[in-house]
């Protein structure tokens, strides 16, 4: 029998489950979740994040860094874009990531999604010149594994050969890094997790 515990922080419904539901079922009662926040909720918890993220060392010492605009509530990065690295940004071509460099107040344009992506004609980001990639997800867990969207984009990025050494942080609200997710033989562990509470690296 599954249990559910509601608990309610800030006017946000917070619902753990034991034992652990499908992931497509997880991922909807979190995405579900996110849509509670206020426009002044999230501004607030993403600029908080982005303050403990670049906090990181990770980050302090990376000159290159893979990063996402924010779509349906996640994370707002926007906070860390004036800093004196060099962002790259991704486009979705056929089922890979292709990644640009970008820079305000370079134009953008919206994929298939509806998620901003730089232009087609921006310059290429080679894989060797990336020092860090920031992954946005639904959730994280405690162990270091991440819940996607379902379209495996980063779990394919993550394992070619390019990209499998980069050091990478996955980023979520508070609320949605929880003890443990359900995991795949495919699903590749990050090397640390930021919220808007704490940063925290894997051994």
């Amino acid at each position: 029998m599954r249990q559910y515990t509601r608990l309610y922080y800030k006017q946000i419904l917070i619902i753990t489950i034991n034992p652990l539901p499908p992931k497509n079922q997880l991922r909807r009662l979190l995405l579900q979740q996110r849509q509670l926040l206020s426009l002044s909720q999230w501004q607030e918890k993403s600029q908080r994040l982005c303050n403990l993220l670049s906090s990181c060392n990770l980050f302090i010492n990376a000159k290159t860094i893979a990063g996402y605009f924010s779509f349906r509530f996640e994370p707002d990065l926007k906070y860390l874009f004036t800093n004196k690295q060099t962002w790259g940004f991704s486009r979705c071509v056929d089922k890979a990531l292709i990644w640009h460099r970008w820079s305000f107040p370079q134009p953008l344009q919206a994929n298939a999604y509806g998620i901003l992506e730089p232009l087609i004609t921006a310059p290429l980001l080679p894989p060797e010149t990336i020092d860090l990639v920031i992954v946005p997800a639904v959730a994280c867990d405690a162990l270091g594994y991440r819940l996607g969207y379902g379209g495996g984009y980063y779990d394919r990025l993550l394992s070619s050969s390019h990209w499998a050494a980069k050091p990478t942080i996955g980023v979520v609200f508070d609320f949605a890094f929880l003890p443990q997710l359900p995991i795949d033989s495919w699903d590749r562990k990050l090397h640390g997790i930021c919220t808007e509470k704490e940063l925290i690296m894997m051994n």
